[in-house]
């Protein structure tokens, strides 16, 4: 099997699935992340112990896309901290903008790898983009709180 259908194969699996897509109980900040352009329309919640991400959920709806990134990113949070958790979205922003191309720098984003292709199709960017923004702004309001 070549690469670009394993990675399109695991896009596709994270869209069907519904492991991380569902309402947290009482989650301590829940951010809309929207798409106008393309109607991708997420809302992020997250449940944190001090400065770690307990637990982690989305609802919404969107492309596959959107939705195997959103659920991706989430499997990658769960459990970690904000500081490693803004350097996720940090790298994947980067990889998605060529910015970080180095194989050995992409490592910690694991499976959300699968999504580095999406960068040579600008009208997607968006869709694989709208979650790790919506955890930026997320914890950018939790942090204030």
């Amino acid at each position: 099997m070549h690469l670009d259908e394993i990675y399109t194969q695991l896009i596709m699996e994270h869209n069907k699935s519904s492991h991380n897509k569902r309402h947290l109980n009482n989650p301590n900040i829940a951010e809309r992340g929207h798409n106008p352009s393309c109607g991708d329309d997420i809302t992020l919640e997250l449940k944190f112990n001090n400065n770690i991400i307990e637990d982690a959920s989305f609802v919404g709806h969107g492309c596959a896309i959107s939705q195997a990134s959103t659920s991706i990113m989430i499997d990658l949070i769960k459990g970690i901290s904000i500081e490693e958790a803004l350097k996720l979205v940090e790298t994947f922003i980067g990889m998605i903008k060529k910015e970080i191309t180095d194989d050995n720098e992409l490592e910690i984003l694991e499976d959300a790898v699968a999504l580095k292709n999406i960068s040579n199709m600008p009208a997607r960017v968006k869709c694989a983009v709208l979650a790790w923004h919506t955890l930026k702004e997320a914890i950018a309001k939790q942090n204030v709180q």
